[in-house]
């Protein structure tokens, strides 16, 4: 996924856009036949039917009796829980895309939350794999590994089952917590999605329009407009503030009692486990990042502020375009070609295996009423495919989106081979390929920038791009280490609290070149990360800093890198970052990795002021 902030247009354009991709050229929609042919398909019920047995079976055979498997029935019992896991995994792919693609029809949502309700009940009975699992003692389950290579391979998907042992609850309590997950955090998600979906703003002297189109008017060239939108979002936020703190304060709380009950000692405990990274490289990342705030985004936005020729920044003057920045439509033919080329000019291969998600019906692009916001690339299951969801526009911006989210496509398709218990990528490194991507198509475009005034363009919105991944998101997860904190120490919180925790980190992050308008207090609303995943944004620093480091590797010429890169790809989850990243010689446990990575920022803004010389 991408950061939230993306574009789009008013409602009458959206329609125009969805019918035949009016300035853009002809925008793809998903094609989902590849999961299921329609709702009611008769390969749905069945698939339902099957899952319910399978699951059924397999506690039946298998509950009680996991410590006492040799090696091959240890494997038989692997192979079976991950074939329950595509049944599923297709099954939930299906309701959730068909939802994202229009969010505000009900028939979509109804058939998302039965499918998730019917899946949560069948999949009841396989809570007792991961219970049992972590009751074996170690030397027996490393003998069975010495007895199987076969088996061998699947010893990450132990090592994860096992991290999470020593917070491990009784088996009834956590049935219970399976069983209430359909009511319990993903309903407060759905009517977070919904409520989000069904907003309308209408800033002065415009027409309605949606979430995304105003907030697309926060990158117009005219000041005016962008003024107008930010202090429309902030009305309609401020209207809707206290169910959105409501939302809030209840996901915080219903983590800390979980977090309580299985004794993690911080709320982001789950997060760094889910994510197979120690706490100490996530703080010694945290720390590099504020530390560096001086050296990126305040000399940043002071030099942007003197380009706008601004006394002070507002806040809808953070995406602005450069004066010279000429109002450029890029047709999505040609956006297309621009990423292509940039992924082909790395390796050849890398262009093939994007090329189905042009032609195959694998991107939905266009802006249409009720779709989801932002963008992301969903690997449903190995032995299907991914698909990438856009909101395409048409900016420079939007060029990048896709090949960020191109990257994230080529990913799982090279590391569904690994199947479905190990290509799954943790989020630190699930934002690898994307961010490579980017900064593939960006050097292209540098390298064939005509002027040094378009240079100039290109170098600052990629400096804005880096800081929105890598500051931004910083600051985003302070806040929610303030959020959850407050709300375990204080109970619970305000809104006018929760506006504080959240301008605490902004003047922070941005620096003295702003101001901050009445209203920018309620802005950490609408950020879909803080209700879905908690503690999710630090991987976009991760994966930016991760990337910076390893494209200085590939500008050194290391002439293996693009075999050991597919190869890091092709890894999913199987391995730990250490070990995918020994092979480029480098260490994300040594605070100075940071250092590198946050220096290619560093010196990208060095470039923009010898430009002013």
């Amino acid at each position: 996924m991408r950061t939230p902030l993306q574009t789009a247009p008013t409602k009458d354009a959206a329609t125009e856009a969805a019918g035949n991709g009016d300035g853009f050229g002809a925008l793809p929609d998903w094609d989902l036949t590849d999961l299921y042919t329609a709702p009611d398909a008769p390969e749905v019920a069945a698939d339902l039917e099957a899952l319910d047995k399978a699951c059924a079976d397999f506690a039946a055979t298998y509950e009680g009796k996991l410590a006492d498997l040799d090696a091959k029935g240890m494997l038989a019992c692997l192979k079976s829980y991950e074939k329950i896991n595509l049944t599923a995994g297709r099954l939930m792919s299906f309701a959730g895309l068909r939802y994202y693609q229009n969010t505000t029809d009900g028939d979509r949502a109804q058939f998302l939350q039965n499918c998730q309700e019917k899946v949560t009940d069948s999949t009841t009975p396989l809570v007792f794999f991961s219970l049992e699992i972590n009751r074996i003692p170690d030397d027996q389950l490393d003998g069975l590994f010495d007895q199987d290579t076969d088996l061998a391979r699947y010893k990450p998907v132990f090592e994860r089952l096992r991290a999470m042992r020593p917070y491990q609850l009784s088996d009834e309590l956590e049935k219970f917590l399976h069983d209430q997950s359909a009511v319990g955090a993903a309903a407060w998600n759905k009517l977070f999605d919904e409520t989000m979906a069904g907003l309308t703003f209408q800033p002065e002297g415009m027409d309605e329009m949606s979430l995304e189109a105003t907030l697309n008017l926060l990158s117009d060239q005219d000041r005016g407009k962008r003024e107008a939108g930010a202090r429309e979002l902030a009305r309609v936020f401020g209207e809707n503030i206290r169910l959105f703190a409501r939302v809030h304060n209840t996901l915080a709380k219903d983590k800390e009692i979980e977090d309580r009950w299985r004794g993690m000692p911080t709320p982001q405990t789950g997060r760094h486990l889910a994510n197979h990274v120690e706490p100490e490289v996530v703080e010694a990342l945290r720390n590099a990042v504020v530390e560096a705030y001086p050296k990126l985004s305040h000399r940043y936005y002071a030099l942007k502020k003197k380009w706008l020729g601004l006394d002070t920044m507002e806040v809808w003057d953070r995406n602005a375009p450069l004066p010279m920045d000429e109002e450029r439509v890029i047709d999505w033919p040609l956006a297309r070609k621009m990423v292509m080329d940039a992924y082909a000019g790395f390796d050849p291969r890398m262009a093939e295996i994007a090329e189905p998600f042009f032609d195959k019906g694998w991107i939905d692009a266009g802006v249409k009423p009720g779709k989801a916001p932002g963008a992301f690339a969903h690997p449903t299951v190995t032995d299907a495919h991914p698909y990438v969801m856009l909101n395409y526009l048409g900016k420079p911006r939007d060029v990048m989106t896709l090949a960020h989210e191109l990257g994230h496509g080529v990913h799982q398709v090279l590391a569904a081979d690994q199947g479905e218990l190990l290509a799954d990528t943790p989020l630190t490194l699930a934002e690898t390929a994307s961010v490579f991507g980017e900064m593939l198509t960006f050097r292209k475009l540098l390298a064939e920038a005509p002027d040094a005034a378009q240079k100039k363009v290109l170098l600052a919105g990629k400096v804005e791009d880096m800081i929105n991944t890598v500051v931004r998101q910083i600051a985003f997860y302070d806040f929610e280490c303030k959020l959850h904190d407050a709300r375990r120490s204080q109970g619970e919180l305000t809104v006018s609290q929760i506006n504080e925790l959240w301008m605490s980190v902004q003047g922070e992050s941005l620096g003295p070149a702003f101001t901050f308008m009445d209203g920018y207090e309620t802005f950490w609303s609408y950020i879909p990360h803080f209700v879905h995943s908690p503690f999710y944004v630090y991987a976009y620093a991760f994966g930016d800093g991760l990337v910076n480091a390893l494209y200085a590797v590939y500008e050194e010429g290391d002439p293996d890198f693009q075999e050991k890169y597919f190869e890091m790809l092709r890894a999913g989850g199987s391995k730990h970052h250490s070990e995918l990243l020994k092979p480029f010689g480098l260490d994300a446990s040594d605070p100075k990795f940071w250092d590198k990575g946050l220096s290619m920022i560093s010196g990208f803004i060095d470039e923009l002021e010898a430009m002013e010389a």
